[in-house]
C-alpha cells in the first residue's frame, strides 16, 4: 500500500500548483486511512509471563564430550613433546626414527602386496613400482643416517637379487656422509679417556703452544659410522684418529631392534626365508660398531701377513696405537697412497727417482713437513681464530707422486696391484679363514715400493668373519670342484649347506653361469610361457624369488658365513673389471683353494700330501682357463671385445635377466 501512495506523489509534483492542494488533501485521507488499517488493537504496555505459565527450566550445556576430547589432545600433544624431547635428548631420536622406518616399511609391503602383478593397478609397469619405492627406501635410509647408511650400502652390494631401479638408487650410498662438529667430537674423547681433553689425550695444541702436536678439528673423511681427524703427535708421528659419531651408540640398539622387526614382517609376507639370517647379519654389524675388535682383526691381519712369505712385502696393514685407543676411538698410524680407483695415478709415469718410494711405503715413517714445528703451530694457531672448517695443517704431499711436472704417477702395473689383491683375499679366505669382507676401493691404497712393485695398504677392518676349520676346508674343496667340473663334489658340499640347486649357486659364487652341472638352471627357466613382455618380467621376478629360497633351502645348515664371503667376491671382481681385467681372478683364487688343501695344518699329513698331488694335476687343469682369458685379452688389445671379467659379466647380465634380474656394474666402482 506504501508503494503505490509514494508513486502517486511523486506524480502529483508534475502538475499545477493548485491541483496540488487538493492531490495532497486527498493522499492524506488516505494514508490515514491505511494506518488505521496496521493498527486495529488497542495498545497494551509489555508485561513479564507469570512465572507459573513458563516451562520447567532445563539444565545448563556442560559440554562433556569437547571438553573430554580437549584433555585428550592436550595430554596427547604434552605426551608427544615430552617424548620427541626425551628421544632426541636421550636417545639420539631413535624412536623417531623407528617410527618413520615402521610406517615406511607397512606403505612399501603395501604397495608390492597391492602392486606387484603383471598389470599393476596403480602403476604402467612392474619397473614404476621398483623405482617409486627404491626412492622411498633410499630417501629413509639417507634421512635417518648411521646404521641405516651401513645398511643401504649392503643392499647396493646385493646387485644379485636386486632390479635395476633399486641397484641404481642405491649406487649413492657410497657417497661421503655429513660429519659432525666438533664439539660432538670433544664430548667422545671426553667420555671414552675418563674426562680427559682432546690436548690431554693427544697431546696436541689448538693455540700454538710450544713443544705439543696438532690435530685438524675437520674431518679428512666421513662415513655412515665414524669420520676421520689427521693428526701429528708431539713426537713427530702422523696419525689418523678415527671417532665414532656420538649418536650411534645411543641409536644402535635401537636400530638394530627395527632392522630384526622389518625383515620378520617381510619374511611372513613375501615368504621369503630371510629372518634367520637377521641375528647373525645384526652381530656383525655391531661389532662393527666396536673400535676395540677392529684394532684386534687389524693386528691379528697384519701378523697374518707377516707370517706369509707370499705376501710379506706386498701388502701393508697399518699399525695401530693401542694406547691412544678406546671402543669408540681408534688411532692409526696415517697412510699416504693412491686409492684404487684413481687408475691415471696408478699408471702415469714414475718421477720420483730410481730405487725410491712413494711416502711412507714398506712403513718407513713419513718425511717432516717443510715447515717447522714453530711455524706448524702458528698455523694451528691461525686456525684456532679463524672458523674450525678451513683448517688444512696437513702436510700435502701430492708432489712427491705426481713428480715435478705434476703429471707423474706410482708408475706401476696393474696387473701386479690386481695379483695382489687377489691374492691377499685368497689367502683370506682359504688359508687363514678371517675374511675383510668390505674391500671396496675407499679401503684400498696403494704405494710405490722402492724396487718398483705395488703395495696393496688394506684399511678398515671393522667387518670380519671367521671361518671354522671345516666350512673353510668345504668352500676350498667347493672351489676347486667348481673348475674341475667335479659335480658329484658340488653337490655333496651344497647339500651339506642345506643349498638346494647346485648350479644356481655355482654361478653366484663364480660370478658367471655354470656350465658343467646337470643344466637344472637352465632347465627350470626353459619352460616358462611365452606371454607378452609385462607378464614375462613377472614371471621371472617369481622365478628370482623361487631361486633365493632354494639356495636358503635348509635355514639351519645354510653358512651364513657365505653371506659376507659372497660380498667379498663380488666387490674383488668389479675392482678387477674397474682395472680392466688385467688378471685371471678365477684362475688365482682356485689355485689358491687347491693349494689351500694341500698346506693346511688343521690337516693330516696323508690328507696333506694327496690333495698336494692332487694340487698339480688341478695346475694342468687350469691351463684351460688360462687359454679362454688369454684369448679374451687378446680381442681387447685389438679392439673386438673387453676383457674376460667383460665376457664373464656379460654371460651373467644374459643368464640374470632370464631370472628378470639386471646387473648394473656401476654400483661397484665406488
Amino acid at each position: 500500500m506504501i508503494r503505490p501512495i509514494a508513486t502517486k506523489y511523486r506524480q502529483c509534483l508534475g502538475v499545477r500548483p493548485q491541483s496540488r492542494i487538493l492531490i495532497s488533501e486527498a493522499l492524506k485521507a488516505q494514508w490515514r486511512q491505511h494506518e488505521r488499517s496496521l493498527q486495529t488493537q488497542q495498545f497494551q504496555p509489555f508485561a513479564p509471563p507469570a512465572p507459573s505459565s513458563l516451562p520447567k527450566p532445563a539444565p545448563p550445556k556442560t559440554y562433556h564430550r569437547t571438553r573430554k576430547w580437549t584433555r585428550r589432545l592436550f595430554y596427547l600433544a604434552v605426551g608427544t613433546g615430552l617424548i620427541y624431547g626425551f628421544d632426541r635428548q636421550f636417545y639420539a631420536s631413535s624412536l623417531k626414527r623407528s617410527a618413520r622406518t615402521f610406517a615406511l616399511g607397512l606403505v612399501v609391503a603395501c604397495d608390492y602386496k597391492i602392486n606387484f602383478r603383471p598389470r599393476p593397478p596403480l602403476y604402467d609397469s612392474i619397473e614404476d613400482l621398483h623405482h617409486q619405492n627404491a626412492t622411498r627406501l633410499f630417501n629413509l635410509l639417507r634421512t635417518n643416517g648411521g646404521l641405516y647408511l651401513k645398511i643401504g650400502q649392503a643392499i647396493a652390494m646385493q646387485s644379485a637379487i636386486l632390479p635395476p631401479e633399486f641397484q641404481k638408487m642405491f649406487s649413492k650410498m657410497f657417497d661421503d656422509a655429513p660429519q659432525n662438529e666438533w664439539k660432538d667430537v670433544e664430548k667422545v674423547i671426553r667420555e671414552d679417556f675418563g674426562g680427559k681433553s682432546p690436548e690431554e689425550v693427544f697431546g696436541v695444541s689448538f693455540t700454538g703452544e710450544e713443544g705439543m702436536g696438532i690435530m685438524e678439528r675437520t674431518a679428512r673423511a666421513s662415513a655412515s659410522v665414524a669420520q676421520v681427524h689427521w693428526a701429528r703427535l708431539k713426537d713427530g708421528r702422523e696419525v689418523a684418529v678415527k671417532v665414532q659419531k656420538r649418536e650411534i651408540e645411543q641409536q644402535v640398539g635401537w636400530d638394530l631392534w627395527t632392522f630384526k622387526v622389518v625383515t620378520w614382517i617381510y619374511t611372513k609376507i613375501f615368504d621369503l626365508p630371510l629372518y634367520s639370517l637377521v641375528p647373525y647379519i645384526t652381530e656383525r654389524l655391531l661389532l662393527e660398531t666396536d673400535f676395540e675388535n677392529e684394532a684386534d682383526n687389524s693386528e691379528r691381519m697384519a701378523a697374518l701377513v707377516a707370517g706369509e712369505s707370499r705376501l710379506r712385502g706386498r701388502v701393508y696393514i697399518p699399525k695401530v696405537y693401542r694406547e691412544l685407543s678406546s671402543r669408540r676411538i681408534m688411532t692409526a698410524e696415517w697412510i699416504e697412497g693412491v686409492r684404487l680407483w684413481d687408475k691415471d695415478s696408478l699408471t702415469r709415469t714414475w718421477e720420483g727417482g730410481w730405487r725410491t718410494g712413494s711416502p711412507g711405503a714398506n712403513g718407513v715413517p713419513l718425511a717432516p713437513p717443510k715447515l717447522s714445528a714453530t711455524q706448524l703451530q702458528q698455523v694451528a694457531h691461525t686456525a684456532s681464530n679463524s672458523t674450525i672448517a678451513t683448517e688444512q695443517l696437513k702436510p700435502n704431499r701430492d708432489s712427491q707422486i705426481k713428480g715435478p711436472s705434476g703429471n707423474g704417477g706410482l708408475g706401476l702395473s696393474l696387473k701386479a696391484t690386481m695379483t695382489t689383491m687377489v691374492d691377499l683375499f685368497s689367502a683370506q679366505m682359504f688359508l687363514w679363514g678371517w675374511v675383510h669382507c668390505d674391500p671396496h676401493p675407499g679401503n684400498i691404497f696403494i704405494r710405490r715400493l722402492p724396487n718398483g712393485s705395488p703395495e696393496l695398504v688394506l684399511i678398515d677392518h671393522g667387518l670380519y668373519i671367521h671361518m671354522a676349520p671345516t666350512f673353510r676346508h668345504q668352500y676350498a674343496l667347493f672351489w676347486k670342484s667348481l673348475l674341475t667340473f667335479d659335480n658329484k663334489t658340488l653337490g655333496e658340499v651344497v647339500q651339506a649347506w642345506g643349498i638346494n640347486n647346485a648350479d644356481l649357486f655355482a654361478s653366484a659364487t663364480l660370478m658367471r653361469p655354470y656350465s658343467g652341472g646337470d643344466g637344472s638352471f637352465g632347465k627350470s627357466i626353459e619352460h616358462l610361457s611365452k606371454a607378452e613382455q609385462a607378464e614375462r618380467s613377472y614371471e621371472m621376478q617369481q622365478k628370482m624369488r623361487k631361486g633365493v629360497r632354494q639356495i636358503l633351502g635348509d635355514e639351519n645348515q645354510f653358512p651364513q658365513e657365505l653371506i659376507f664371503i659372497g660380498r667379498n667376491l663380488r666387490i674383488v671382481q668389479g675392482n678387477n673389471q674397474f682395472l680392466g681385467t688385467p688378471v685371471n681372478r678365477i684362475k688365482i683364487t682356485g689355485n689358491w683353494a687347491s693349494l689351500a688343501l694341500a698346506e693346511s695344518p688343521d690337516l693330516s699329513f696323508g690328507q696333506r700330501m694327496l690333495n698336494f698331488g692332487r694340487h698339480l694335476v688341478f695346475k694342468f687343469v687350469l691351463f684351460s682357463s688360462d687359454v679362454v682369458f688369454y684369448g679374451a685379452k687378446i680381442r681387447q688389445w685389438f679392439g673386438v671385445g673387453g676383457g674376460m671379467e667383460d665376457e664373464i659379466e656379460g654371460a651373467m647380465r644374459n643368464m640374470a635377466k632370464d631370472y628378470g634380474v639386471e646387473l648394473n656394474h656401476g654400483v661397484f666402482d665406488g
